[in-house]
């Protein structure tokens, strides 16, 4: 069984002695502390933190994240406290598995809630410390490996998590050995059947294809020897879960996967990688398009290679990796690399990128954390963003931005800046205008075009793919209608407050903060918001504010003339004035508003019978009335009988377009062998605009019947 001691001689290889009696009294101190608990396993507890500690030491992590190793779940687990550890072994190492440990003083609603929140503590804490993940990582990985004492289902619910988020989150942070280990435990985990039959296929295969695997490694290593080129040729094996995706995806049995292993060749600089290229691709013709230079832009993680696929014999792919030693040591431990050189004392610029990387990363979800709604949201806008296909584009000045495959113009807008994503109203694409909505792809060059008052629109969260571009979306939506809620809210108060000819202006300077103190709102805007919303009334807060005021009449004898003026409204007030869908209200329609919680002021059609079940509560109902200036376009539908025949509907659009609506949807339902039914929304001015089109159509030959969609 592996001990402290064996510990501590492989961590003399790189760390001092002093840091080294450091880690040990870290373990004997959790040992202390787990004394009498045991895995389910049945195995002393302290073998886990032992473990986790090992799979560090691997990765040449200082003395503090070994200690925090040890140490992670003293806190979860035992009664010792963040402040007893920071006394016992320095605040950075209390940090740092406080960082790690779960949230267990709260009751959550369910096990979903609860990881999100663990998880989102977590983000915090890496944000202070990028240490934080590398501990949960090895933590993670340990508890994979020994997952074979849990019950089947507990085995796949933490499988999946960690498949869905930690393993991502390995390899986004260039941690590849870590990535695949979790990757291929989690898949036995989740398809134990179909990952040992894999194995099974790989290890008959590798027996029959050995011949051609080592014709194929001593072809390259002569072909480099030759050159007099240094570099070392490796046959590798593709890890169970990438066989697996490829036979899912392509439709394919694994006797048809024919790149199931590899070859990557370590060499000295990346002058010697660009040569060795040439070498292979002279030996072996390449497969067209299967070329990948990720030394001139690497990938997110700081993973640095160049990846070619070429014809070998018999027709037999061969996948090619050639790489320097440091970027070997930088696809293997990522931004753990920073650690393995600093315990050289050495600095290098790619493990140095790497973590610059990382920590942007980091400043990423620290963002989306503030723009989400709750700890489930964040968690889904993580999980989105750790997509592993990137595609890279162009600024005007030339800059490389790199963003997940079928990223949209909206998507490179907020990876810029926030800002530049909100005010985004244009984009050129290779110096022509192109729809926001477009998917990007790689080599492409962008120029956003913004304006000051522009505002995202919802519709982008149709197509945007990035976490960063929803979260800031509905952060921005969500704001925005707080604005227009609050503005809403303000014409309703003073329209009831002029039923008793005053208004929120006239009104005593401590009457409103009387109130607010009353209601516990933290401000007038947070008032004006509810009124706007529809979750308080806005005549029950006048008469309640007249209450207060000092020498105020409560309404008996007032004049009540300006309480009977129509609220006024004009279609562009925002996401807190909706139109029915049932009735299609336009300008001309009379219309009447019902106060909906949550909506705002619904406009229906005062003939609408939906309405008529909210006329039992006069409080939320408002008469309202049209602006004069009105220059939105509203949707309303048409059914129309015709006489069926070809080019029917190239001639509707015509007529409609001519008469400058647009149509947001038809559709055509044969009636009998003679008559069809047209269904037409339209998007138009008015009344007087929509008779205008009616008129046209009752003019086409063959027209039976139109009619307007009512409810």
């Amino acid at each position: 069984m592996f001990t402290i001691d064996d510990l501590g001689d492989r961590l003399g290889g790189y760390l001092p002695q002093e840091e080294i009696q450091q880690v040990k009294r870290a373990f004997y101190y959790a040992e202390q502390a787990h004394d009498g608990q045991r895995r389910r396993s049945g195995e002393p507890y302290v073998t886990h933190p032992l473990a986790v500690a090992n799979i560090l030491a691997n990765m040449h992590m200082d003395h503090q994240s070994l200690m925090a190793a040890m140490l992670h779940d003293v806190i979860e687990d035992t009664g010792i406290s963040k402040e007893a550890l920071a006394e016992q072994f320095g605040k950075p190492v209390a940090e740092l598995v406080d960082g790690v440990s779960k949230l267990t003083q709260i009751t959550f609603e369910d096990k979903a809630v609860a990881q999100a929140e663990n998880f989102q503590k977590m983000v915090l804490a890496m944000s202070r410390d990028i240490r934080v993940i590398i501990v949960k990582l090895a933590d993670r990985l340990h508890n994979m490996r020994t997952l074979g004492a849990l019950r089947p289902d507990k085995k796949r619910r933490i499988a999946r998590e960690t498949l869905e988020i930690y393993a991502r989150i390995a390899g986004r942070l260039g941690i590849n050995t870590i990535r695949v280990e979790l990757e291929d435990l989690s898949f036995q985990a989740i398809h134990p059947m179909r990952a040992e039959r894999i194995k099974r296929a790989v290890s008959s295969a590798r027996g029959n294809r050995r011949s051609a695997i080592r014709e194929v490694q001593s072809t390259l290593q002569k072909s480099l020897d030759d050159e007099q080129l240094a570099g070392t040729v490796i046959g590798r094996q593709k890890h169970l879960l990438s066989i697996y995706k490829k036979m899912r995806d392509q439709r394919k049995p694994f006797a048809e996967i024919m790149d199931v292993f590899g070859f990557r060749i370590i060499t000295q600089d990346v002058a010697s990688c660009y040569r060795i290229l040439g070498i292979v691709h002279n030996r072996y013709k390449p497969v067209p398009g299967r070329f990948k230079d990720y030394i001139a832009i690497p990938k997110a993680n700081g993973y640095q290679s160049l990846h070619t696929t070429l014809f070998g014999s018999g027709g037999m792919p061969i996948e090619v990796q050639i790489r320097t030693r440091e970027m070997e040591a930088m696809a293997n431990n990522g931004i753990a690399a920073h650690w393995l050189y600093k315990a050289g004392q050495t600095t290098h610029p790619i493990a140095e990128g790497s973590r610059a990387r990382a920590r942007a990363w980091v400043k990423g979800l620290l963002e989306m954390q503030r723009h989400a709604g709750d700890s489930l949201e964040f968690i889904e806008h993580v999980k989105n963003d750790l997509f592993p296909d990137d595609i890279y584009v162009f600024t005007p000045k030339g800059d490389i931005m790199e963003l997940p495959q079928g990223a949209t113009v909206i998507d490179f807008a907020y990876s810029v800046h926030t800002d530049i994503g909100n005010n985004c109203i244009a984009c050129r694409i290779d110096r022509h205008l192109a729809p926001l909505s477009t998917r990007l792809e790689s080599g492409q060059t962008l120029e956003i075009i913004t304006a000051p008052g522009a505002r995202p629109n919802l519709a982008w969260l149709n197509f945007v793919t990035t976490a960063k571009a929803r979260s800031a979306i509905r952060h921005a939506l969500k704001h925005q209608r707080q604005a227009e809620a609050g503005q809403l809210g303000r014409r309703l108060l003073n329209k009831a407050l002029a039923e008793f000819d005053t208004s929120l202006e006239e009104l005593s300077d401590d009457v409103v903060p009387r109130l607010l103190a009353e209601l516990e709102l933290p401000n007038e805007e947070a008032l004006l918001e509810s009124i706007g919303l529809g979750t308080r009334v806005s005549k029950v807060v006048a008469r309640r504010l007249l209450n207060m005021e000092q020498g105020m009449p409560s309404g008996q004898g007032s004049d009540m003339r300006e309480g009977l003026r129509p609220f006024v409204i004009s279609g562009s007030e925002g996401m807190v004035i909706n139109f029915a869908r049932c009735c299609h209200p336009l300008p001309g329609d009379p219309v009447v508003g019902h106060l909906s919680v949550g909506k705002g002021i619904v406009v229906h059609r005062a003939e609408c019978r939906n309405i008529a079940e909210h006329k039992n509560d006069p409080d939320k109902l408002f008469t309202l009335e049209w602006s004069d200036e009105i220059n939105e376009d509203f949707p309303v539908g048409l059914r129309i009988e015709i006489e069926s025949r070809r080019g029917l509907v190239a001639e509707l659009a015509g007529l409609v377009t001519d008469a400058d609506a647009n149509i947001e949807h038809i559709g055509i339902e044969e009636r009998d062998v003679r008559l069809s039914t047209v269904h037409l929304t339209l998007a138009v001015k008015g009344r007087v605009h929509l008779a205008r089109i009616i008129k046209r159509i009752r003019n086409m030959p063959n027209v039976e019947k139109i009619t307007r969609v009512v409810n």
